[in-house]
């Protein structure tokens, strides 16, 4: 098997995808823009062959490397980067080299179009924010006039919660309209609810191979917009109406083959959408969810996700019986904050429990912190006072 591994130099962690699949005794070709000397041992250690970009944004640059490396091993059977940002030219790729595996073009906007995911999300029985497409301001004061404020405009095709603001009133939807957007943008109404996650593998068949949930301790977007502290842990045993939205949403979309990553909220009050409790949709991602959460999984259950995915990619199934031994987590520390107990305090009070603690880039810091702290416990309760002591 020809798999062509599209940016696996960043995020840092993917060189494991790589392993996974050349542990298989799959033929590991990766396209980066950045020089074969400048990678990782771990990451030279498993890939076959590379071929520099000077830009993986330059699609012909991308066309002839994939060509090249069709030239030198035959026909490519896949080409995957698991990154959101690349998905769309992965479709391109495989669709200009007659690959099979994967999402075709016209597919994508199925998962990356905010509006478009709502249809697939009610499909799944599941109701999700009234929403309208930012095309005017008169058309905005209509939409507002109906849900009230505050309302959230973000892209309808974005990564993350880039771009994401929330409007509280009409002086500030005056001013996003005048200053203008550079692309799609939705409206939403704002919901009052808890975000989680369901994340996991399936196999060609859409079938269940691997499954976790995250509970986030904030909004993504108030923690990027506001600065604020975010953090989030894995349930050790997953809801059962959680279990039964997520399935059903993944039943509902293209998941086959994938990676995924679904968000819901959890309404926190009674609003128009919903009761008190009830589960609606958010986004979908297809793609292993980000940040540290991959390996976060690893740590909850004592597995290696990278190497499931892999087994999934070549055998269609997993030989792994999962058994959730731990809740882990991440906490964002910012440091325009001030805390009560320093980054010694921590390690000294909770020294068995922290796996990782590090200082993140400008790029990663305005959405998880500038010090980000990984730990896990055996239980929920554990995790949830770990979090109040280091946020205190």
């Amino acid at each position: 098997m020809n798999f062509i591994f599209i940016s696996p130099h960043f995020p840092e962690s993917y060189w494991l995808f790589c392993q996974g699949l050349k542990n298989n005794g799959v033929n590991v070709l990766a396209i980066a823009d950045t020089p074969y000397n400048s990678l990782s041992t771990n990451l030279k250690n498993s890939i076959n062959d590379f071929y520099q970009v000077s830009s993986l944004e330059n699609y012909d640059e991308m066309l002839r490397a994939v060509a090249w490396f069709t030239y030198k091993h035959g026909k490519i059977d896949w080409i995957e980067s698991n990154n959101e940002y690349w998905l769309r030219q992965d479709a391109a790729l495989r669709r200009d080299f007659h690959v099979e595996t994967g999402f075709p073009c016209e597919a994508l906007d199925n998962c990356q179009s905010k509006h478009r995911m709502k249809e697939f999300f009610a499909a799944a029985g599941l109701k999700t924010a009234r929403w309208q497409l930012a095309t005017n301001l008169e058309d905005a004061q209509k939409f507002t006039e109906l849900v009230g404020y505050p309302i959230v405009i973000k892209p309808d095709i974005g990564v993350g919660a880039s771009d994401t603001h929330k409007i509280k009133n009409g002086d500030e939807l005056r001013t996003a309209f005048a200053h203008g957007f550079k692309e799609a943008m939705i409206m939403e109404e704002y919901i009052n609810g808890s975000c989680f996650s369901f994340d996991g593998i399936t196999n060609s068949k859409k079938e269940l191979l691997f499954v976790t949930s995250h509970q986030y301790t904030d909004s993504i977007m108030d923690a990027v917009n506001e600065q604020k502290n975010i953090g989030c842990y894995s349930y050790k045993d997953i809801p059962a109406d959680i279990m039964e939205a997520g399935t059903r949403s993944v039943e509902a979309f293209d998941t086959r083959s994938r990676f995924f990553h679904f968000e819901f909220f959890r309404l926190l009050e009674d609003q128009p959408v919903g009761k008190k409790g009830d589960i609606i949709g958010l986004e979908v991602n297809m793609r292993p969810p980000g940040g540290f959460l991959p390996d976060m999984i690893n740590y909850a259950n004592d597995s290696n996700v990278y190497q499931l995915w892999a087994d999934m990619i070549v055998h269609d199934t997993i030989h792994y019986q999962q058994v959730r031994k731990y809740s882990s987590g991440f906490i964002g520390r910012r440091d325009r904050l001030h805390y009560a107990h320093t980054t010694q305090d921590i390690q000294d009070t909770y020294r068995d429990s922290i796996l990782m603690i590090r200082r993140l880039p400008a790029a990663l810091a305005t959405a998880m912190g500038d010090e980000v702290i990984v730990a896990r416990f055996k239980t929920e309760e554990e995790i949830l006072d770990f979090f109040r002591y280091v946020q205190e």
